[in-house]
Protein backbone atom coordinates (compact mmCIF):
# COMPACT_ATOMS: atom_id res chain seq x y z
CA UNK A 1 0.00 0.00 0.00
CA UNK A 2 1.18 3.31 -0.99
CA UNK A 3 2.51 5.42 1.89
CA UNK A 4 0.28 8.36 2.28
CA UNK A 5 3.32 11.01 1.58
CA UNK A 6 3.80 8.86 -1.35
CA UNK A 7 -0.27 9.23 -2.36
CA UNK A 8 0.00 13.10 -1.52
CA UNK A 9 2.89 13.26 -4.29
CA UNK A 10 0.43 11.27 -6.80
CA UNK A 11 -2.28 13.38 -6.66
CA UNK A 12 -0.19 16.38 -6.70
CA UNK A 13 1.44 14.57 -10.06
CA UNK A 14 -2.16 14.81 -11.21
CA UNK A 15 -3.32 17.74 -10.59
CA UNK A 16 0.11 18.61 -12.65
CA UNK A 17 -0.79 16.54 -15.31
CA UNK A 18 -4.07 17.89 -15.70
CA UNK A 19 -3.39 21.37 -15.88
CA UNK A 20 -0.68 20.04 -18.86
CA UNK A 21 -3.41 19.02 -20.42
CA UNK A 22 -5.34 22.10 -20.75
CA UNK A 23 -2.89 24.61 -21.12
CA UNK A 24 -2.61 22.32 -23.98
CA UNK A 25 -5.89 22.69 -25.76
CA UNK A 26 -6.55 26.47 -24.70
CA UNK A 27 -4.95 28.11 -27.71
CA UNK A 28 -3.80 32.25 -27.95
CA UNK A 29 -5.18 34.62 -30.39
CA UNK A 30 -2.24 34.65 -32.45
CA UNK A 31 -2.80 30.66 -32.64
CA UNK A 32 -5.73 31.61 -34.93
CA UNK A 33 -3.63 33.64 -37.10
CA UNK A 34 -2.39 30.47 -39.26
CA UNK A 35 -6.58 29.64 -40.17
CA UNK A 36 -7.53 30.99 -43.65
CA UNK A 37 -9.28 33.37 -44.16
CA UNK A 38 -12.75 31.09 -44.61
CA UNK A 39 -12.38 30.23 -41.20
CA UNK A 40 -13.05 34.28 -39.82
CA UNK A 41 -16.35 34.16 -41.17
CA UNK A 42 -17.30 31.17 -39.16
CA UNK A 43 -19.26 30.33 -36.36
CA UNK A 44 -15.83 29.93 -33.98
CA UNK A 45 -14.27 32.64 -35.09
CA UNK A 46 -16.99 34.98 -34.11
CA UNK A 47 -17.09 32.94 -30.44
CA UNK A 48 -13.61 33.57 -30.46
CA UNK A 49 -13.49 37.35 -31.04
CA UNK A 50 -16.92 37.59 -28.70
CA UNK A 51 -14.25 36.42 -25.90
CA UNK A 52 -11.34 38.15 -26.56
CA UNK A 53 -13.98 41.80 -26.57
CA UNK A 54 -15.08 40.38 -23.81
CA UNK A 55 -11.70 41.13 -22.39
CA UNK A 56 -10.85 44.16 -23.64
CA UNK A 57 -10.70 46.58 -20.50
CA UNK A 58 -11.84 50.44 -20.93
CA UNK A 59 -8.28 51.36 -21.34
CA UNK A 60 -8.16 49.40 -24.53
CA UNK A 61 -5.67 46.28 -23.30
CA UNK A 62 -5.77 43.00 -22.32
CA UNK A 63 -4.74 41.62 -19.22
CA UNK A 64 -2.50 38.86 -18.63
CA UNK A 65 -2.14 35.20 -17.56
CA UNK A 66 -5.46 34.37 -18.32
CA UNK A 67 -7.43 33.14 -22.07
CA UNK A 68 -9.22 35.53 -23.74
CA UNK A 69 -9.80 33.49 -26.03
CA UNK A 70 -11.79 30.09 -24.65
CA UNK A 71 -14.35 31.37 -22.49
CA UNK A 72 -16.72 34.84 -22.09
CA UNK A 73 -15.26 37.45 -19.36
CA UNK A 74 -17.86 36.96 -16.50
CA UNK A 75 -16.24 39.50 -14.25
CA UNK A 76 -16.42 43.60 -13.11
CA UNK A 77 -15.12 45.43 -16.12
CA UNK A 78 -13.22 47.33 -13.48
CA UNK A 79 -11.31 44.17 -12.22
CA UNK A 80 -9.85 43.95 -16.41
CA UNK A 81 -6.19 45.17 -15.53
CA UNK A 82 -4.45 45.65 -18.60
CA UNK A 83 -0.82 45.09 -19.72
CA UNK A 84 1.78 44.50 -22.34
CA UNK A 85 3.50 42.19 -20.20
CA UNK A 86 3.83 38.15 -20.45
CA UNK A 87 2.24 38.34 -24.16
CA UNK A 88 -0.96 40.40 -23.33
CA UNK A 89 -2.47 42.40 -25.69
CA UNK A 90 -0.52 42.44 -28.79
CA UNK A 91 -1.79 39.00 -30.03
CA UNK A 92 -5.52 39.87 -28.88
CA UNK A 93 -4.96 43.08 -31.84
CA UNK A 94 -3.21 41.05 -34.48
CA UNK A 95 -6.26 38.48 -33.62
CA UNK A 96 -8.44 41.58 -34.58
CA UNK A 97 -6.54 43.04 -37.22
CA UNK A 98 -7.07 39.77 -39.42
CA UNK A 99 -10.88 38.82 -38.70
CA UNK A 100 -11.64 42.48 -39.57
CA UNK A 101 -9.90 42.47 -43.42
CA UNK A 102 -12.08 39.54 -43.52
CA UNK A 103 -15.72 40.43 -42.43
CA UNK A 104 -15.16 43.82 -42.23
CA UNK A 105 -17.13 44.71 -39.42
CA UNK A 106 -16.65 48.06 -37.49
CA UNK A 107 -16.72 46.49 -34.80
CA UNK A 108 -13.43 44.48 -34.90
CA UNK A 109 -11.87 47.78 -36.46
CA UNK A 110 -13.24 50.30 -33.27
CA UNK A 111 -11.79 47.55 -30.88
CA UNK A 112 -8.70 47.56 -32.73
CA UNK A 113 -8.55 51.48 -33.06
CA UNK A 114 -9.13 51.27 -29.10
CA UNK A 115 -6.11 48.86 -28.34
CA UNK A 116 -3.54 50.59 -30.48
CA UNK A 117 -4.19 53.73 -28.84
CA UNK A 118 -3.33 52.34 -25.08
CA UNK A 119 0.03 51.02 -27.03
CA UNK A 120 0.96 54.35 -28.33
CA UNK A 121 0.05 56.08 -25.10
CA UNK A 122 1.80 53.94 -22.97
CA UNK A 123 4.87 54.98 -24.46
CA UNK A 124 7.80 57.03 -22.63
CA UNK A 125 8.90 60.27 -24.36
CA UNK A 126 12.16 58.54 -24.23
CA UNK A 127 11.03 55.42 -26.36
CA UNK A 128 10.43 53.03 -24.33
CA UNK A 129 7.37 51.09 -22.21
CA UNK A 130 6.27 50.05 -18.67
CA UNK A 131 4.70 47.05 -17.87
CA UNK A 132 1.47 48.36 -17.89
CA UNK A 133 -0.02 52.11 -18.94
CA UNK A 134 -0.70 53.91 -16.40
CA UNK A 135 2.21 52.73 -14.81
CA UNK A 136 1.79 53.68 -11.06
CA UNK A 137 4.85 53.94 -9.02
CA UNK A 138 6.15 50.48 -8.31
CA UNK A 139 8.64 48.49 -10.34
CA UNK A 140 6.17 48.15 -13.27
CA UNK A 141 7.40 52.15 -13.99
CA UNK A 142 10.20 50.94 -15.26
CA UNK A 143 11.32 50.40 -18.92
CA UNK A 144 9.98 46.61 -19.54
CA UNK A 145 11.98 44.28 -21.08
CA UNK A 146 11.41 41.41 -19.29
CA UNK A 147 9.78 38.28 -21.01
CA UNK A 148 9.96 40.65 -24.00
CA UNK A 149 7.24 43.36 -23.62
CA UNK A 150 8.83 45.96 -25.09
CA UNK A 151 10.30 43.87 -28.04
CA UNK A 152 6.99 42.56 -28.87
CA UNK A 153 5.26 46.24 -28.71
CA UNK A 154 7.60 47.44 -31.01
CA UNK A 155 7.20 44.38 -33.13
CA UNK A 156 3.59 44.87 -33.64
CA UNK A 157 4.18 48.47 -34.58
CA UNK A 158 6.13 48.03 -37.41
CA UNK A 159 3.81 45.32 -38.59
CA UNK A 160 1.02 48.58 -38.08
CA UNK A 161 3.24 51.25 -39.89
CA UNK A 162 4.49 48.51 -42.80
CA UNK A 163 2.39 45.73 -43.44
CA UNK A 164 -0.60 45.45 -45.99
CA UNK A 165 -2.86 43.98 -43.03
CA UNK A 166 -2.78 47.23 -41.59
CA UNK A 167 -4.17 49.13 -44.28
CA UNK A 168 -7.48 49.92 -42.65
CA UNK A 169 -5.42 52.08 -39.91
CA UNK A 170 -5.59 55.72 -40.82
CA UNK A 171 -2.36 57.32 -42.32
CA UNK A 172 -2.02 59.48 -38.86
CA UNK A 173 -1.52 56.78 -36.96
CA UNK A 174 0.22 54.81 -38.93
CA UNK A 175 3.03 57.63 -39.03
CA UNK A 176 2.74 57.45 -35.17
CA UNK A 177 3.70 53.56 -34.94
CA UNK A 178 6.65 53.97 -37.24
CA UNK A 179 7.75 57.27 -35.16
CA UNK A 180 7.42 55.11 -32.30
CA UNK A 181 8.99 52.36 -33.29
CA UNK A 182 12.60 54.34 -34.00
CA UNK A 183 12.19 55.94 -30.40
CA UNK A 184 11.43 52.81 -28.85
CA UNK A 185 15.00 51.40 -31.15
CA UNK A 186 16.93 54.75 -29.38
CA UNK A 187 15.73 53.56 -26.11
CA UNK A 188 17.26 50.16 -26.41
CA UNK A 189 20.84 51.79 -27.44
CA UNK A 190 20.62 53.96 -24.35
CA UNK A 191 19.94 51.60 -22.27
CA UNK A 192 22.64 48.92 -23.31
CA UNK A 193 24.68 48.67 -20.09
CA UNK A 194 28.25 49.59 -20.08
CA UNK A 195 31.21 47.80 -18.18
CA UNK A 196 33.78 49.99 -17.75
CA UNK A 197 33.91 51.45 -21.07
CA UNK A 198 32.46 48.64 -22.98
CA UNK A 199 29.00 48.14 -23.86
CA UNK A 200 27.72 44.63 -22.91
CA UNK A 201 23.93 43.49 -22.91
CA UNK A 202 20.29 44.49 -21.49
CA UNK A 203 18.68 44.24 -17.50
CA UNK A 204 15.28 43.09 -17.67
CA UNK A 205 13.95 46.36 -16.58
CA UNK A 206 16.18 49.75 -16.90
CA UNK A 207 15.04 53.10 -14.96
CA UNK A 208 12.14 55.34 -17.07
CA UNK A 209 14.00 58.63 -16.87
CA UNK A 210 18.14 58.10 -16.71
CA UNK A 211 17.80 54.46 -18.17
CA UNK A 212 19.98 52.91 -15.44
CA UNK A 213 19.43 48.85 -14.42
CA UNK A 214 16.78 48.09 -11.72
CA UNK A 215 15.41 45.70 -9.95
CA UNK A 216 12.09 44.36 -9.90
CA UNK A 217 10.73 41.80 -7.82
CA UNK A 218 12.69 40.74 -4.51
CA UNK A 219 14.79 38.08 -6.70
CA UNK A 220 15.05 40.12 -9.91
CA UNK A 221 17.92 42.67 -9.10
CA UNK A 222 19.68 44.86 -11.48
CA UNK A 223 22.02 42.67 -13.69
CA UNK A 224 22.38 41.86 -17.22
CA UNK A 225 19.95 39.32 -18.67
CA UNK A 226 21.05 36.19 -20.29
CA UNK A 227 17.72 35.99 -21.83
CA UNK A 228 15.95 38.82 -22.26
CA UNK A 229 19.02 40.46 -24.02
CA UNK A 230 18.26 37.77 -26.69
CA UNK A 231 15.44 39.21 -27.79
CA UNK A 232 16.39 42.70 -27.99
CA UNK A 233 19.10 41.78 -30.22
CA UNK A 234 17.29 39.97 -32.21
CA UNK A 235 15.56 42.74 -32.93
CA UNK A 236 18.26 45.04 -33.73
CA UNK A 237 19.47 42.37 -36.11
CA UNK A 238 15.95 42.38 -37.93
CA UNK A 239 16.50 46.09 -38.84
CA UNK A 240 17.10 46.42 -42.57
CA UNK A 241 19.67 49.53 -42.85
CA UNK A 242 21.26 49.15 -39.72
CA UNK A 243 23.16 52.70 -38.36
CA UNK A 244 26.90 52.38 -36.96
CA UNK A 245 25.54 52.45 -33.50
CA UNK A 246 23.07 49.49 -34.17
CA UNK A 247 26.02 47.64 -35.31
CA UNK A 248 28.14 48.77 -32.49
CA UNK A 249 25.36 47.44 -30.01
CA UNK A 250 24.83 44.20 -31.65
CA UNK A 251 28.50 43.14 -32.19
CA UNK A 252 28.80 44.49 -28.07
CA UNK A 253 25.88 42.03 -27.43
CA UNK A 254 26.94 39.43 -29.18
CA UNK A 255 30.58 39.73 -27.70
CA UNK A 256 28.95 39.47 -24.41
CA UNK A 257 26.94 36.39 -24.85
CA UNK A 258 29.90 34.61 -25.77
CA UNK A 259 31.74 35.89 -22.70
CA UNK A 260 28.57 34.64 -20.88
CA UNK A 261 28.83 31.57 -22.03
CA UNK A 262 28.87 28.73 -19.42
CA UNK A 263 30.06 25.10 -20.88
CA UNK A 264 30.61 21.79 -18.67
CA UNK A 265 27.37 21.97 -17.00
CA UNK A 266 23.71 20.85 -17.12
CA UNK A 267 20.21 21.42 -15.50
CA UNK A 268 18.89 18.19 -14.60
CA UNK A 269 16.03 17.54 -12.29
CA UNK A 270 16.59 14.48 -10.27
CA UNK A 271 14.11 12.22 -7.82
CA UNK A 272 14.42 13.41 -3.73
CA UNK A 273 12.31 11.74 -1.33
CA UNK A 274 13.38 14.58 0.91
CA UNK A 275 12.15 17.20 -1.46
CA UNK A 276 8.51 18.80 -1.10
CA UNK A 277 7.46 17.77 -4.32
CA UNK A 278 9.87 14.60 -4.71
CA UNK A 279 12.16 16.42 -6.91
CA UNK A 280 14.64 19.20 -7.10
CA UNK A 281 17.25 20.68 -9.48
CA UNK A 282 20.38 20.59 -9.28
CA UNK A 283 23.77 21.72 -11.46
CA UNK A 284 25.95 18.78 -12.89
CA UNK A 285 29.14 18.92 -14.67
CA UNK A 286 28.22 17.64 -18.41
CA UNK A 287 31.89 18.45 -20.78
CA UNK A 288 30.00 17.32 -24.18
CA UNK A 289 26.76 18.86 -23.31
CA UNK A 290 25.45 22.33 -24.95
CA UNK A 291 26.26 25.81 -22.96
CA UNK A 292 23.84 27.31 -20.98
CA UNK A 293 23.59 31.11 -20.00
CA UNK A 294 22.35 32.03 -16.41
CA UNK A 295 19.50 34.35 -16.28
CA UNK A 296 21.62 37.00 -14.09
CA UNK A 297 24.84 38.07 -14.19
CA UNK A 298 26.47 40.38 -12.13
CA UNK A 299 27.45 44.31 -14.37
CA UNK A 300 30.42 44.46 -12.50
CA UNK A 301 32.31 40.94 -12.97
CA UNK A 302 30.21 39.11 -15.42
CA UNK A 303 29.34 36.17 -12.96
CA UNK A 304 26.30 34.05 -12.53
CA UNK A 305 24.13 34.99 -9.66
CA UNK A 306 21.16 33.31 -8.25
CA UNK A 307 18.60 35.07 -5.36
CA UNK A 308 16.33 33.66 -3.52
CA UNK A 309 12.79 36.06 -2.04
CA UNK A 310 15.01 37.45 0.29
CA UNK A 311 16.94 39.43 -2.04
CA UNK A 312 20.32 38.40 -1.65
CA UNK A 313 22.28 37.34 -4.51
CA UNK A 314 24.29 34.10 -3.99
CA UNK A 315 26.82 32.31 -6.80
CA UNK A 316 25.35 29.01 -6.90
CA UNK A 317 22.01 27.96 -7.46
CA UNK A 318 21.73 25.30 -4.67
CA UNK A 319 22.70 28.13 -2.66
CA UNK A 320 18.71 29.66 -2.57
CA UNK A 321 15.83 27.64 -0.75
CA UNK A 322 14.00 25.10 -2.84
CA UNK A 323 11.02 27.01 -3.84
CA UNK A 324 13.01 30.04 -5.71
CA UNK A 325 15.27 27.00 -7.26
CA UNK A 326 12.81 25.23 -8.75
CA UNK A 327 10.31 27.59 -9.27
CA UNK A 328 12.14 30.20 -11.96
CA UNK A 329 14.16 30.10 -15.13
CA UNK A 330 17.44 30.76 -14.06
CA UNK A 331 19.43 28.85 -16.98
CA UNK A 332 18.72 28.50 -20.36
CA UNK A 333 20.03 28.06 -24.19
CA UNK A 334 18.44 31.46 -25.13
CA UNK A 335 21.58 32.75 -27.42
CA UNK A 336 21.87 29.15 -28.77
CA UNK A 337 20.44 30.09 -31.78
CA UNK A 338 21.31 33.40 -32.04
CA UNK A 339 24.88 32.63 -31.92
CA UNK A 340 25.61 29.67 -34.22
CA UNK A 341 22.72 30.88 -37.26
CA UNK A 342 21.24 34.15 -36.64
CA UNK A 343 24.48 36.50 -36.05
CA UNK A 344 26.24 34.99 -39.26
CA UNK A 345 23.46 35.03 -41.69
CA UNK A 346 23.17 38.77 -40.52
CA UNK A 347 27.14 39.26 -40.38
CA UNK A 348 27.24 38.18 -44.17
CA UNK A 349 24.38 40.17 -45.08
CA UNK A 350 25.72 43.78 -43.33
CA UNK A 351 28.87 42.91 -44.85
CA UNK A 352 27.41 42.99 -48.41
CA UNK A 353 25.60 45.63 -48.18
Amino acid sequence: MLSSQAMARLFILGIFLFYLTIRSVVADPEDYLKKPDAWFVGEEAKQVAANILSFQSDLGGWPKNVSTTEHHYQGERKDLKPTYDNGATMGELRFLARIFKVTKDPLFKTAFDRGLGYVLEGQYANGGWPQFHPPGKGYPRHITFNDNAMVRILEFLREVATEDIYMFVDEKRRRQASNAFDKGILCILKCQIKAGEKLTAWCAQHDEIDYRPQSARSYELATLSGSESVGITRLLMSLDEPSIEIVLAIESAIHWFEKARLPGIRLVTIEDDQAPQGRDRVVKKDEAGVSLWARFYTIETNQPIFVDRDGIPKPNLADIGYERRNGYAWYGTWPQRLLEIEYPKWKKRVAGR
